[in-house]
């Protein structure tokens, strides 16, 4: 069984790539290998890598913990992508080390958005149990 060229959802071997490509970039930024003032002062954590069906472009989806100046920690890793992918190449063995792209994570902004919906009193009110009446448990 094949899967289509229009599949939404990534293969095994994409996820797995972007893994490694995860990892290998998490230790580069840890270990400070990228001298810029920018990223030397605010330590990002890499959330996930997506892999183009191709494995030629990685999007890699960062966050420097706070949140502060998080254009100025994406434009810092956009200007060093040539480095980086020279450093990570050297720690995956891949025929091809893909093209970085860096963009800004909004999971954690999407996951606070969800939590103030669900403190709300009307939804609070509807997730609050039943008992077998339909009558809400007081």
């Amino acid at each position: 069984m094949s899967r289509s060229p229009k599949s939404p959802s990534p293969t095994h071997r994409l996820e797995r790539v972007g893994e490694l490509i995860r990892h290998a970039l998490a230790e580069i930024l840890a270990r400070g290998e990228v001298l810029d003032d920018t990223l030397e002062h605010h330590p990002v954590t890499v959330p996930g890598v997506r892999m183009s069906p191709d494995l030629k472009l990685a999007t890699v989806s960062v966050m420097p913990l706070g949140g502060r100046d998080a254009a100025a920690t994406v434009d810092a890793l956009n200007r060093h992508k040539k480095e980086l992918r020279t450093l990570i190449a050297r720690r995956i063995n891949l025929k091809f080390a893909p093209d970085l792209r860096f963009v800004l994570d909004s999971s954690f902004e999407a996951q606070a958005r969800i939590d103030a919906l669900l403190k709300r009193p009307e939804v609070a009110r509807d997730l609050a149990p039943r008992d077998e009446s339909g009558e809400d448990q007081a």
